[in-house]
């Protein structure tokens, strides 16, 4: 039996979502209203129904290109027609906006090799890790030589430079993991402790490239990365990319990790350690160090191209088409294990089954409502497990325009675990859509908490940051551990289990017994957002001092 739950009269979200086809009234967000007793409700079956359909071994993992993705866009495509959405493709009749994906396998990667007899050589995943981003049978650089740059940021709205002065062109730059702010745990530097992107190890990839470095090495540190050298040099070395025109010609010729104690091999020869050069480059004026070597490494790939669809559809708004508000999750995961007797099926039931049903169970209320006069779009990507690569083609070719997106809001490993007092936020006090989020979550007697672990930059690792990278303000929220009725150990406890026994496992899959009344409560709220921002005047913004402001700022004209 159900206790006692805070929540709202118009819960009428999620009971007429088991009915789609019942007349409903229009739900009208009233920030006047107080919360009320229920006893206990009825969930979402529809929602459960799709979260089960989802994760079922017939859909075999939905790993992009496969069998399981035929079922994931034959099942989203006939609800989104059943529903009325119109579809991305207007001309096929179909919502699948097709992604060109490479798949890249190094057959062989050398030794990284040095021109000074001292270091002798970093062995291939137990020293280093390297790959190359190029689409190209062969990629080697010869004597390049090592610098040494720092952080490798350059974050001019934190007046930061670590390339200020320094030509790198046929050099290999060798980068720190996170960003200053973690070291010094100091607010005014950076974002304190909570990563910012200049911390995010793609981004000091992108940064080197831009300065034209021949290669990047990021040194490996437990703490500040976020996670153990495993996960870096583990795991399987295919990697995914887009098919881009350019082969990937503008990255840098060679990517990769060092280890803590390779890189104290390294500074060794400047009589130095990896703690000591991590320390002198926390000053706002750190110069870079030559580390007075070259190295040497070659990678040998195989590669195919294929194509895998974003799922798109939408509700065309009444007097502004072309603003609108996104909610997006990623349908995709990581298929089967062929190698796995017992069971080699990763189903990805929260990781994101969950997600993708809450898209579904949203786009099916929503059209039973009134017209909004902003266009609302219901986007479910793809290879996200494989990099965000299908939000990344989606943010370079939208549907309509970003300058025009109002915001968005994404959806990735919801609550399954019952009731939660808190919501907790994703690199929160990134945007105004907070102050949206808490409005609501107030009317269901609810509080806004700041994620558990900022220095890993959740923020930057589910597909709503490619969107907020190209300025678009985005909510990335879900129910957090503080269970109204088990209390906060027993939130923690299940969110630890889930993350020890069945994160990316095979052991992900749908539980009949799962409590699904804390996504009601999270349901409520994106549609209670995404309804006040398709009925309004309103653009939200990032806050000031957010790395993407700007880009946002500048967005403001092409919206006139």
């Amino acid at each position: 039996m159900h206790k006692y739950l805070p929540y709202l009269a118009m819960t009428g979200l999620l009971v007429a979502a088991c009915s789609p086809n019942k007349p409903t009234q229009p739900i009208e967000p009233d920030t006047g209203s107080a919360a009320v007793m229920v006893d206990q409700y009825s969930f979402n079956e529809n929602f459960s129904s799709y979260l089960e359909t989802l994760s079922s071994d017939e859909f075999e993992g939905r790993a992009p290109a496969s069998e399981g993705e035929r079922k994931t866009v034959e099942f989203v495509e006939g609800k989104f027609r059943e529903w009325g959405l119109k579809p991305y493709d207007a001309e096929q009749g179909n919502y699948q906006q097709q992604v060109p994906l490479v798949r890249i396998m190094p057959t062989q990667v050398s030794s990284m090799t040095f021109d000074s007899d001292d270091l002798g050589e970093f062995e291939y995943r137990s020293q280093m890790y390297a790959w190359t981003p190029r689409v190209q049978d062969s990629v080697s650089l010869e004597n390049s030589e090592l610098v040494f740059v720092g952080f490798g940021i350059v974050a001019p709205e934190y007046g930061w430079n670590d390339y200020e002065g320094l030509d790198v062109e046929g050099k290999t730059v060798v980068i720190l993991v996170n960003d200053p702010g973690y070291d010094t745990r100091d607010p005014e530097v950076f974002n304190g402790y909570a990563m910012t992107y200049y911390g995010r190890w793609t981004y000091k990839f992108e940064e080197a490239a831009r300065q034209g470095a021949a290669g990047a090495l990021v040194i490996h540190d437990t703490g500040p990365a976020g996670y153990g050298w495993g996960v870096v040099a583990g795991g399987s070395p295919m990697r995914f990319d887009l098919a881009r025109e350019n082969k990937n010609m503008d990255r840098a010729q060679i990517e990769g990790w060092l280890t803590k104690e390779s890189a104290d091999q390294l500074f060794a020869r400047l009589g130095a350690s990896y703690a000591e050069m991590r320390e002198a480059a926390l000053a706002p004026d750190f110069k870079p160090v030559p580390l007075n070597t070259s190295m040497s490494i070659q990678v040998n790939n195989k590669f195919d191209y294929l194509n895998s669809p974003n799922l798109i559809g939408y509700i065309e708004g009444k007097s502004k088409p072309e603003e609108h508000v996104i909610y997006m999750a990623h349908w995709d995961h990581l298929g089967v294990d062929p190698v796995n007797p017992d069971d080699g099926i990763f189903n990805g039931a929260q990781d994101n089954a969950s997600g993708t049903a809450g898209v579904m169970a949203l786009a099916e209320f929503f059209v039973s409502q009134p017209q909004p006069e902003r266009t609302i779009v219901f986007a479910l990507v793809t290879a996200e497990e494989r990099g965000l690569l299908g939000s990344d083609w989606y943010a370079d070719n939208p549907m309509l325009p970003l300058s025009k997106a109002v915001g968005g809001i994404n959806m990735d490993v919801l609550n399954v675990y019952g009731p939660m007092r808190d919501v907790v936020v994703v690199g929160r006090g990134n945007s105004e859509l907070e102050d949206y989020l808490e409005k609501y979550a107030v009317l269901q007697d609810r509080y806004l908490a700041a994620e558990p672990n900022p220095e890993v930059g959740s923020f930057y690792r589910s597909d709503h940051f490619n969107l907020a990278k190209r300025g678009v303000p985005m909510l990335y929220a879900k129910g957090g551990n503080d269970h109204i009725e088990l209390g906060r150990a027993y939130g923690e406890e299940m969110r630890a289990i889930y993350t020890r026994d069945a994160y990316h496992k095979p052991a992900d899959e749908f539980d009949p017994n799962w409590d699904l009344r804390g996504i009601q409560q999270d349901l409520w709220l994106f549609y209670s957002i995404g309804h006040e921002l398709a009925n309004s005047d309103a653009w939200p913004n990032w806050h000031a001092g957010n790395e993407f402001r700007a880009i946002r700022d500048a967005s403001a004209s092409e919206r006139q």
